[in-house]
């Protein structure tokens, strides 16, 4: 039934010109008729509630009816989300000033508002960093945020009315220094680990990790130039190489040549303690997806995400037996 509800929600609003693309893609990479490609695709959008660019990017047409059935479709997530997040406190996690003064034991550094503070304390901030990260208040995927330092500019006074000009609503944050060994691999971004929990009967679970990777700018964000790499959950060892959005595939980093596949997180016990402590703070909200960064401080929240996706974590070229991750939230529904 959840499935059925969500074919048709997509057919209302679906993107019939993408969809034609996809399939005249496929088509040419395969062989096969166009008609039975769209066949398929219907057949997958009933069954697993995946949509068509769910289709082409897990290459479901390679895949099995039992392969195709252990991946977490936009359809699965969506019921996910319905069932552990009540979207009346999405707020907390989408408003930046929210999200850190909700888990300020977490995040381990300062930060102000700056559309909601005096003057005053905004300079104040600015004197004990002289250079910090700023912040849209709502924004996403790393878009806007800049990293300021308040040497390039003639006075606080004309940092200060940048910041307040009109259309910016801006958070600043402490800079985070983070650790020398994730450092090494890139130290042009903060380079964090997105940990998915999952709050079922009272109890957080941890359903997957990956590297999130900077290249080239401040952030790691794979819809921004970044790349990610799969991660052992267990282990916090780096199981893959790193893959960026244009499906180029890394074994190093370009611009240090460090080695990605086999690095170890530093403290990652205490990393998987603190999502799990995080995971119950807010208690109408039980499906996230944390940003982790192992700083100089220890592991600390960067961010918090009410709508984890769900299609980096199981991409064609990190699922090499055809193997999603929807197993490993349905052992966690059993425990």
């Amino acid at each position: 039934m959840a499935n059925f509800k969500y074919l048709i929600g997509r057919i209302m609003k679906m993107d019939y010109k993408n969809m034609i693309h996809k399939i005249n893609s496929i088509h040419k990479k395969t062989g096969k008729s166009r008609i039975s490609i769209f066949n398929d695709m219907r057949e997958c959008a009933v069954k697993y509630g995946a949509g068509y660019s769910d289709y082409d990017l897990f290459e479901m047409y390679n895949l099995t009816d039992e392969e195709r059935d252990t991946y977490i479709t936009r359809g699965r997530n969506n019921e996910l989300i319905k069932k552990y997040n009540n979207p009346e406190y999405n707020h907390i996690f989408r408003n930046k000033v929210e999200f850190n003064t909700n888990f300020k034991d977490f995040i381990k550094r300062d930060f102000i508002d700056v559309n909601h503070s005096s003057k005053e304390d905004v300079v104040k901030f600015m004197k004990k960093h002289s250079i910090f990260m700023a912040k849209p208040v709502s924004g996403t995927c790393g878009k806007g945020i800049e990293k300021i330092n308040t040497h390039d500019y003639d006075s606080l006074d004309e940092v200060y009315d940048y910041l307040t000009s009109e259309g910016m609503n801006y958070e600043l944050e402490e800079v985070i220094k983070q650790s020398d060994a994730v450092n090494k691999i890139y130290p042009g971004s903060i380079n964090t680990v997105r940990i998915v929990t999952i709050v079922d009967d009272g109890v957080p679970y941890v359903i997957c990790a990956y590297f999130r990777i900077g290249n080239g700018k401040y952030v790691d964000n794979f819809n921004s130039g970044g790349m990610v790499a799969p991660v052992n959950e267990e282990t916090g060892e780096v199981i893959d190489k790193a893959i960026d959005k244009k499906k180029n595939l890394y074994e190093r980093h370009p611009a240090t040549n460090e080695i990605i596949k086999g690095f170890r997180f530093p403290d990652w016990d205490k990393a998987i303690s603190m999502v799990k402590k995080a995971a119950l703070v807010v208690p109408e909200m039980h499906y996230i997806g944390w940003d982790v960064c192992f700083s100089s401080k220890g592991p600390i929240l960067v961010e918090g995400n009410e709508y984890p996706g769900h299609d980096i974590y199981q991409l064609p070229e990190h699922t090499h037996n055809k193997v999603g991750i929807w197993p490993k939230f349905t052992k966690a529904f059993k425990k």
